[in-house]
């Protein structure tokens, strides 16, 4: 019995281990070493995606050595294939140079950042948002992300109604998500039309809009002329 028991907690802990995040650090730097800020670093979606800090630095998690950088920087998109790299150095120039970077590596999940939108954001595409036949934004999102909560308005503080994010921390409990739409921040998402909308992303941890954000943001993209 005993034996078994041990068999159990192993099997467990391995089943932990495994599902523990990796993390994958980078810099990204100019053709002279300069740091390069502000670059969109994502591997699959361009919507899950993290930016470098004022060092050049980003992290991501759960990194495949097969998989492929896409870096993105004064509107160009550069490709670096990890070829088995667990970390990276980039130089990015009239020829991209990507190195192996050990140093980074041993220094864990220092690099991760909550700009990193894997494990914060919910998207939601406006087909999935059609399905039901809703016309008005917020109502078609009810039910569809864990810990939003939808009440009789979609505008702040009109009364009988509100919205809210489970989740955040308490002291910021009574502030309502900030709202964008394309980018812009908009206090009621009303007169969208969801025919028009091509995706949704409510992300819960958003700490780099600011105090607006740490209540969560919900982002509306609409589709673009001639996408229909």
């Amino acid at each position: 019995m005993k034996r078994f028991l041990h068999v159990i907690v192993a099997l467990a802990i391995c089943g932990n281990a495994s599902a523990q995040d990796v993390a994958f650090n980078g810099i990204v730097t100019d053709v002279v070493g300069a740091p390069l800020k502000k670059v969109k670093v994502y591997v699959k979606s361009p919507q899950d995606y993290t930016f470098t800090d004022k060092k050049g630095a980003f992290g991501l998690t759960n990194v495949k050595e097969t998989d492929t950088l896409k870096l993105v920087y004064k509107k160009n998109t550069y490709f670096v294939p990890l070829e088995g790299r667990k970390s990276v150095r980039v130089r990015l120039g009239d020829k991209l140079e990507a190195y192996d970077a050990p140093d980074l590596f041993n220094a864990g999940m220092d690099f991760i950042s909550r700009r990193e939108f894997t494990n914060s954001a919910n998207r939601i595409s406006g087909d999935q948002l059609r399905r039901e036949g809703y016309t008005n934004v917020m109502n078609a999102l009810r039910g569809k992300v864990p810990g939003l909560s939808i009440g009789n308005s979609t505008t702040f503080g009109s009364q009988g109604g509100s919205f809210s994010m489970r989740g955040v921390s308490s002291i910021n409990a009574s502030r309502p998500p900030l709202l964008l739409l394309d980018g812009v921040e908009v206090s009621t998402f009303d007169d969208v039309s969801v025919a028009d909308v091509d995706y949704v992303e409510v992300i819960k941890d958003a700490n780099s809009y600011g105090i607006r954000g740490s209540s969560g943001v919900i982002k509306v993209f609409t589709l673009k002329p001639g996408s229909k």
